[in-house]
Formats: C-alpha cells, sequence, structure tokens
C-alpha cells in the first residue's frame, strides 16, 4: 500500500468517525413515554409530574458504597 493511499484510507477513517461521532441530540435522555409518573405538589401550589426511577441493584453496588 503506498504512503498516499494509506493517508487517505486514514483520513477518510477520521471523518467516518467525526461524523458519526457528531450523531444525535445533545442534552439529557428522555424518559420512555409509559414510565411510571408521580404527582409532585410544590410549596407554591403547583403540581409537577415527575418520573420514578426503579431501583434496579447491581451486582457491584456493594463496592461503589
Amino acid at each position: 500500500m503506498t504512503s498516499s493511499l494509506r493517508s487517505a484510507a486514514v483520513l477518510a477513517l477520521l471523518v467516518v468517525a467525526a461524523a458519526l461521532g457528531g450523531c444525535g441530540r445533545k442534552g439529557p435522555l428522555e424518559p420512555p413515554p409509559d414510565a411510571p409518573k408521580t404527582t409532585v405538589t410544590k410549596p407554591d401550589g403547583t403540581t409537577e409530574q415527575k418520573i420514578v426511577k426503579p431501583s434496579r441493584p447491581f451486582v457491584l453496588d456493594g463496592l461503589l458504597n
């Protein structure tokens, strides 16, 4: 493989990697539409829907605490 062909291949791989790295949306993840919600009343009297996060223990949780 010649030097110019190798350089072109590396450049093409870098361009593809940069393009794929830019995919997606910036910001926090959105919860699934069927996620369980609870209603929370704020001190000013307004209500808000909050997502209830399930407790799913992991095998290595004991090491992290």
